[in-house]
């Protein structure tokens, strides 16, 4: 097996697909990039001039250990300390469902980035329909495992209702692909029926309306 397959089998399927739309020798911002799994598959096999943002510092420690250039920070704020088109691609992975203001944060990515890669949870799955309808209560699923208490997710959102926002805004939705995955989120496929209501989560590359 090769290093590029051993490292695959590693990933999270929605980082698979991610890294499959990045463009070799891009310069690339991973917001909340966590330990790196995909800035350094990017850099190893990409040639990618690769930079994260990430808040725990136990996370960026790891990042600096794996030889990554990664900031200890609150992404919100330091996005706004970097000029124009200064990226090819950011990618936002399942963190905007926890944005205090997404719209905000979106068009200041689209100015500092010629594209944007956004993933999160599909709150309209069938499943959270259905547990919301039987239970009449919060739901909670392997995307969402929490309670309504202590969950991070401030925002719901569905695909087709985030679909609805980038055309209220104008925003060019370049890529798109809704997916299903497994258990650990290893393994999936991708949605191409229904998928407001199949997929558990929806990843989209923006594109600047300017």
């Amino acid at each position: 097996m090769s290093k590029e397959s051993e490292h695959l089998e590693n990933f999270r399927f929605d980082l698979r697909l991610i890294g499959s739309w990045i463009k070799p020798n891009s310069k690339v911002l991973d917001l909340g990039c966590g330990n790196g799994d995909l800035l350094l598959y990017l850099k190893e096999h990409k040639n990618v001039r690769g930079t994260g943002i990430e808040f725990v510092e136990a996370k960026v420690a790891k990042c600096i250990e794996r030889g990554l250039s990664v900031l200890q920070g609150d992404f919100n704020d330091e996005v706004h300390d970097y000029p124009d088109n200064c990226f090819d691609v950011i990618i936002l992975s399942q963190t905007l469902q926890q944005v205090m203001d997404p719209k905000n944060l979106i068009l200041e990515l689209l100015r500092i980035g010629k594209q944007v890669i956004v993933s999160f949870p599909n709150f309209s799955h069938w499943m959270i329909r259905m547990k919301i309808l039987v239970h009449g209560r919060a739901p909670k699923s392997r995307q969402l495992p929490y309670e309504w208490y202590n969950t991070p997710n401030i925002r719901i959102i569905t695909i087709r209702d985030f679909k609805e926002f980038l055309a209220s805004l104008k925003i060019k939705l370049a890529k798109e692909a809704a997916i299903n995955t497994d258990n650990n989120d290893k393994d999936g496929k991708i949605v191409k029926f229904l998928k407001n209501i199949r997929a558990t989560y929806g990843i989209m590359m923006l594109e600047s309306p300017h």
